[in-house]
């Protein structure tokens, strides 16, 4: 009988247990495969409790979150300048970056949370991008589903 409760005690604390949570890194750089002033990668598939570390590989980028293209309630989050910004993504969506000094010239990321559907994802489409942020970030965005 003892065995027994320990037995079920262990089952029950292993199913209660929480898949770990994954960290990935995404490096900014003033040259990439994709061109200059770039993510690497653009574009992360994560699930909620996983944590993204933006990280300046080249001087003078920071990360931050853009406006109009996060999940309902999430803050907009700034990251300080040649800074690693860590950013814990708890809410399933999509999740915009850039960098502020080259966002002009199309340095962003997009990050999508959750196995199924975004629920912003129309939203993150209709969001007003500068013209290189804009082109760079649709191809991004068609990998979303």
């Amino acid at each position: 009988m003892k065995m027994k409760l320990i037995a079920l005690a262990l089952a029950g604390a292993l199913a209660a247990t929480p898949a770990l949570a994954k960290d990935y890194t995404v490096q900014m750089k003033n040259q990439g495969a994709a061109g200059m002033m770039v993510f690497e990668p653009a574009f992360v598939k994560a699930m909620p409790g996983d944590t993204i570390h933006f990280v300046p590989t080249d001087t003078s980028h920071n990360a931050e979150t853009i406006a109009g293209m996060l999940p309902d309630g999430v803050e907009h989050t700034i990251g300080g300048m040649n800074k690693e910004m860590t950013l814990k993504v708890d809410k399933p969506g999509l999740y915009g970056i850039k960098c502020k000094p080259h966002y002009t010239m199309g340095m962003v990321a997009l990050v999508q949370v959750g196995k199924g559907p975004s629920a912003n994802l129309a939203t993150a489409k209709a969001a007003k991008l500068p013209g290189l942020a804009a082109k760079r970030m649709a191809p991004l965005l068609a990998q979303a589903k």
